[in-house]
């Protein structure tokens, strides 16, 4: 097996992150949890669970996985493959195998896990989610001819291609910045269907109000952004 490496968010997921860390596959070398200003016991539980733990006191999902990547980046030897999953429990850590398939077997450089509505358990994508990714996605179509259908935060993607995308954003838009600047680079990308659950505890982006308007607004400013380029 080639060296893969998985970064895991979390901020307050106390209830939830060691479940995702002690499922992650065998076969990935390092679990890096990146503890974003919790104010609970999510750095005690992923320690526990056996992850490498940082600490990025600037809450943002983008902050958090900027953090993990620079510990990567500090490493003698560099992984081959990065994979991106959510601490919440709301993805399945055993199928990271699936995730990183086309990778391995078609030589893909970019996989993300798509949370198809015939896999996902009710209730377990908002309203407003799931209004978000069709908006997100189908004006990706319209200005790039884009094939996705999700903004999903389980992915996988060869860590030299991830390094060629200099990503920068430091909260919301992190996942569709990073589907954009596949797509201006060229990577090959594919979805693979995944299946997705009722999160543990409350989301921190659409179980709020302020969190879903600052994360819309994001994603659809990188959109235009990139679209006027």
């Amino acid at each position: 097996m080639p060296d893969i490496k998985v970064i895991i968010p979390a901020f307050n997921e106390g209830d939830s992150i060691a479940k995702v860390v002690e499922e992650v596959p065998d076969f990935v070398s390092e679990v890096i949890v990146v503890n974003n200003d919790s104010t609970d016991n999510t750095l005690e539980k992923a320690t526990n669970a056996g992850a490498t733990v940082l600490t990025e006191s600037q809450r943002g999902y983008g902050f958090a996985c900027l953090k993990g990547m620079q510990y990567i980046e500090k490493q003698s030897k560099h992984p081959d493959i990065i994979v991106f999953i959510d601490g919440d429990y709301s993805d399945y850590p055993e199928e990271m195998e699936k995730v990183v398939a086309p990778i391995l077997d078609e030589n893909i450089d970019f996989v993300i896990g798509a949370r198809k509505k015939e896999l996902r358990e009710p209730g377990s994508m908002t309203p407003q989610q799931v209004f978000g990714n069709w908006l997100a996605t189908f004006l990706m179509w319209l200005f790039f001819r884009a094939k996705y259908t999700d903004l999903g935060p389980f992915r996988a993607i060869k860590y030299e291609k991830l390094r060629e995308l200099q990503m920068k954003d430091k909260t919301y838009g992190w996942t569709v910045e990073m589907q954009l600047k596949a797509l201006r680079k060229k990577l090959t990308y594919k979805e693979v269907p995944v299946r997705y659950k009722k999160r543990i505890g409350v989301s921190k982006v659409s179980g709020t109000v302020k969190g879903t308007i600052f994360a819309g607004v994001k994603i659809l400013g990188w959109i235009f952004k990139y679209s006027l380029r």
